[in-house]
């Protein structure tokens, strides 16, 4: 990347870093107010970002956190897009397993049941 940017669009570095699919989501997402760029909520995709900015967003049911390293002139491969960024996200934390009902066969009248006022589908 020798010869790469400065500084760039926001919803374009998004894309080119394989955050979001297309472009026009990577967009969506920014003109939502969803994305903060160094702690300030941003609604313009047309916003420049340099390498060093810190953005904020959530993705996939995360918050994510990421600092610019660079600014791409493409979107290519996977390992080309993860150079582009450094991701400070907090490791996330897996739940702890939940005991696993040991099955034989076809659930009874009882299990069922049981298993509909788990889901709260039960009709009184």
């Amino acid at each position: 990347m020798a010869d790469a940017p400065d500084k760039g669009r926001v919803d374009k570095w998004l894309w080119h870093a394989r955050f979001f699919k297309t472009r026009s989501l990577a967009t969506k997402q920014v003109t939502g107010g969803h994305v903060r760029l160094n702690g300030s909520r941003i609604s313009k995709a047309s916003v420049t970002v340099t390498a060093g900015d810190t953005l904020t967003f959530a993705q996939a049911r995360r918050i994510r956190v990421i600092q610019i390293a660079a600014i791409g002139t493409r979107r290519g491969p996977a390992p080309e897009a993860q150079a582009l960024y450094l991701d400070l996200t907090p490791p996330e934390e897996k739940p702890e397993p939940t005991a696993q009902i040991e099955r034989k066969g076809r659930p009874t009248k009882k299990d069922r049941r049981t298993a509909r006022i788990l889901r709260g589908s039960y009709l009184d």
